[in-house]
């Protein structure tokens, strides 16, 4: 009589870290998590980043930069989002806001996101998406984490002039000697280590913006204790330190 083997049984299972698993990033690279994001406290301004799809022009030139500065300061103070501080990079934008939560932040940067959006199509003559991935939002809850996001957002083209190697791009982002970025709120900015009327190009930047606006500047004056005073801890930064 033969005797009958127990043959092993295999258990399935599904989900976990597996290889090759998740969703695949849309680009070269993963974007920014989809995870639900932290809970955000009124107290604390946030540095955002935006990222817009490759193939389009310079942000910055021209007319291009003057009507997405009015698409942002078409939505500085909505919903319970405040836009403080921006730059405007050739192919990204740095914003430092403040919210009430984090569903103000939410529909703060979405509202953003489709005035801008429409700027930029609306001047291309094109259709279509703009923005490369969702919003990437960091909270800044210590003096220090806001000087140096106050640095690295104000004097971020000294930054990409350092870093460039295109001199097409050199050129958009070059900035002589103690001028201020006029693609960004700098001009507006009164916390510079050098004296107002040094720093070069902020009132002619301020012109132009008063010129073709009726609102006082394209980004409202901080309401945070960190954004107004305690950033004031720390020793002021020159309009031609070039962040890391």
């Amino acid at each position: 009589m033969r005797r009958m083997r127990q043959q092993a049984f295999e258990f399935r299972t599904w989900g976990g870290r597996r290889a090759r698993a998740g969703r695949r990033p849309k680009g070269e690279r993963a974007g920014v998590s989809h995870l639900r994001r932290p809970t955000l406290s009124s107290d604390h301004p946030v540095h955002i980043t935006l990222r817009i799809q490759a193939g389009l022009p310079s942000l910055r030139v021209g007319q291009l930069f003057a009507r997405v500065q009015r698409a942002l300061a078409g939505g500085q103070n909505r919903f319970g989002f405040r836009l403080a501080h921006f730059s405007v990079q050739s192919n990204h934008l740095h914003l430092i806001a403040e919210a009430a939560d984090r569903r103000s932040l939410a529909r703060g940067v979405q509202g953003l996101n489709i005035r801008v959006a429409r700027a930029i199509n609306g001047q291309l003559g094109r259709k279509g998406r703009v923005f490369a991935d969702r919003y990437h939002a960091r909270a800044l809850q210590t003096p220090r984490a806001v000087h140096f996001a106050l640095r690295y957002v104000l004097l971020n083209a000294r930054k990409h002039q350092r870093s460039t190697r295109s001199p097409r791009e050199a050129s958009e982002s070059e900035l002589p000697t103690g001028f201020v970025d006029a693609c960004s709120s700098a001009p507006w900015f009164d916390g510079f280590a050098r004296p107002a009327e040094l720093a070069f190009g902020a009132e002619s930047a301020r012109q132009r913006w008063r010129a073709r606006s009726e609102r006082e500047a394209p980004v409202v004056r901080a309401r945070t204790w960190l954004l107004r005073r305690g950033v004031r801890r720390y020793a002021a930064f020159d309009v031609d330190s070039a962040p890391a």
